[in-house]
């Protein structure tokens, strides 16, 4: 089983929550971890500065697919962020852990 992370920004926790809480009670994510942050960005030709939400979605190859799906669909930005990278090296207790949380 081959780990992967899934990073996305939400504009309130609210949002978030209800989304993580949904994708790891159907074992899609293992864990979501979220942390508030300041962004500066360019949208519609203007630099935003926002306070936002990163989540970190932790979930096995065998379930990137749908989740990205699901974020995607229930995403409140018109432009969602959902970046995947792919993870070379992780401890062998986490990695255990996480396939028993996504299966």
């Amino acid at each position: 089983m081959v780990p992967t992370v899934i990073i996305s920004t939400y504009p309130d926790k609210k949002s978030i929550s209800k989304i993580a809480n949904k994708v790891v009670s159907s074992r899609l994510a293992a864990c979501v971890n979220i942390t508030k942050i300041s962004s500066v960005y360019s949208w519609k030709g203007k630099i935003e500065n926002a306070e936002e939400f990163l989540a970190i979605f932790k979930t096995t190859q065998k379930n990137k697919s749908k989740l990205k799906k699901i974020i995607q669909e229930t995403h409140p930005y018109q432009v969602p962020e959902i970046a995947e990278i792919d993870v070379t090296g992780i401890n062998k207790p986490y990695m255990e852990w996480l396939v028993r949380s996504t299966s």
